[in-house]
Order: C-alpha cells, then sequence, then structure tokens
C-alpha cells in the first residue's frame, strides 16, 4: 500500500523508533519527527534516557542483542496504555535503524579482530536485528517506511577507519537488499549517508586519528572542511530534515535509493597521507 501524496507532506501521526536517539543524529531525528507530528519511541543503552527528547517513549536495551531487540520491539508493538509517552506503540510505521559507533582508528596491521567484532555487532547486527522484527511489523500495517544511517564512508571508503567503513558499505547493501525483497509490500528501504557531522562523535574521529598520526587536531579539522565542497560540517539536523521527507508522503515512490547528506564531500582522505 503506498500512500497518496496530500497538501500535507509531513508524517503526522506516524509510528516512529528511532535506535540511537538519545544522542548525536538519532535524537536529532526522534526530535524532527516529533515536530512532524509523528508518535516516537526511542532505543538506546540503558541509563542514557536523560538525553532522550521529551515525548518520546525510551527502552534502554542493547540492540545488537538478539534479546534485546525482542525486548524492544515487544515495547514498541505494544498496544499505548494511555496519553504518557512510555506505553507502545501499537504498530511501526517507520524504523531509523540509526545507532553506530566510530570504531577503532589506525592502519589495517594495529587494529585488533575484538574492535573490529564490536564495530560489526553495533553497525551491522544491530540494523539486522531490527529489521527482521519491523518488516513483519510494517506488512501487517500495509507498509512503512525504514531508513538505515550509513556514511559517506560506505560510499568512499575511509582510511584509518578500516572496521567503520566496511560496516558501513554492509549497510549499503542490506538497504539496497531490503528495497527489492520488501517493496512489493509497500515497505520502502532507503540509507542515509551524513558526511562530517558537527558534535562530539566527529570530535572523538579528529582526536583519535590525531593520536594515530601525529598530526594536530586542529589541522585534521580543517583538513575535513576543505574535503567538503562547501566547506563545512553538516549538522544533525540535515541528516533528521531529509529522514522525516523519506518517511512522507511526498516520498512515496523513492526506495532503494543511497542519500548522501554532507555537503558535497569530494573525498575522506586528509592530507596527511598526500
Amino acid at each position: 500500500m503506498v500512500t497518496p501524496v496530500g497538501d500535507d507532506s509531513r508524517p503526522a501521526g506516524q509510528r516512529v523508533l528511532v535506535t540511537g536517539g538519545a544522542s548525536g543524529i538519532g535524537h536529532a531525528m526522534a526530535t524532527a519527527f516529533l515536530e512532524a507530528g509523528a508518535r516516537v519511541h526511542v532505543a538506546d543503552l540503558p541509563g542514557t534516557d536523560d538525553g532522550v527528547p521529551d515525548g518520546c517513549g525510551f527502552t534502554g536495551v542493547d540492540v545488537s542483542e538478539p534479546a534485546g531487540v525482542d525486548a524492544l520491539f515487544d515495547a514498541v508493538l505494544a498496544a499505548p496504555t494511555g496519553a504518557g509517552a512510555d506505553g507502545g506503540l501499537g504498530g511501526l510505521d517507520v524504523l531509523c535503524a540509526n545507532v553506530g559507533i566510530a570504531g577503532p582508528t589506525g592502519p589495517i596491521e594495529d587494529l585488533d579482530a575484538e574492535g573490529w567484532d564490536r564495530t560489526m555487532e553495533v553497525n551491522v547486527r544491530s540494523a539486522f536485528l531490527c529489521c527482521r522484527r519491523a518488516v513483519p511489523a510494517m506488512r501487517a500495517a500495509g507498509g512503512g517506511s525504514i531508513l538505515l544511517t550509513s556514511s559517506t564512508a560506505g560510499i568512499t571508503g575511509f582510511p584509518m577507519r578500516t572496521p567503520y567503513a566496511a560496516s558501513k558499505y554492509a549497510i549499503v547493501g542490506l538497504g539496497d537488499t531490503l528495497a527489492m525483497e520488501c517493496g512489493e509490500f509497500g515497505i520502502r528501504t532507503n540509507v542515509l549517508c551524513p558526511g562530517s557531522v558537527d558534535g562530539d562523535r566527529m570530535r572523538r574521529v579528529i582526536e583519535a586519528e590525531a593520536e594515530a598520526t601525529g598530526a594536530s587536531a586542529a589541522d585534521l579539522c580543517s583538513a575535513y572542511e576543505k574535503q567538503v565542497s562547501m566547506r563545512t560540517f553538516v549538522e544533525g539536523r540535515d541528516i533528521a530534515a531529509m529522514a522525516v521527507f523519506l518517511a512522507s508522503p511526498a516520498a512515496r515512490y523513492v526506495n532503494g535509493q543511497v542519500i548522501s547528506v554532507d555537503g558535497g564531500l569530494e573525498t575522506l582522505r586528509t592530507t596527511w597521507r598526500t
């Protein structure tokens, strides 16, 4: 079932789940969907509820674990219990499988298997587990929208960030496949690829690269900005605005797309290697 385009293209009234929604891009997504009139449930690690936007339901869980994802979806799909935000949504229209970690930084020969495995668990397995539960719920609802957060690193590669880049390429493959597999059921799947996003995570990435390479954090920050045609980092709200659009009736035939929101990223190779 495809929702027709109306005068109001916002996803008002939709039931939305955002993973990793207590900070960063996920927080921006949850906020943007709330402002668009959606009902939003956030999943993030236990103890992070202080970062959840007011008005969202919350489940504290590690979504890289199957049991945790099952508990999350049991809560989300449960019938609402009242006017408060802590009850279930009674179904699911939009999944923002956004949670992710930066993973280790360094030349491949210096990286260990544990760091690789944890990056894959959080960035890829969590998306698979959530999609595995979301698709049946969306089929029951007659359709839906799955939004996967990859990265420009999942398109261009990212020197010194092998586990991260590999995990983000995997997300693109997951999204392409789900779009083909689920499109006939009215379930659209698209992949968002943020570029360099201003915030705590990008600062940590720059600091880790500075430590690994001996370059200064200030020089690396400047190099990242110069890699973008618009010479600037983007903000979480820019990614969130695209997510709201892709979930809306205005994007009813946007399916299987990999969409960069990055200001025109030209490369992710910082100048210290040239």
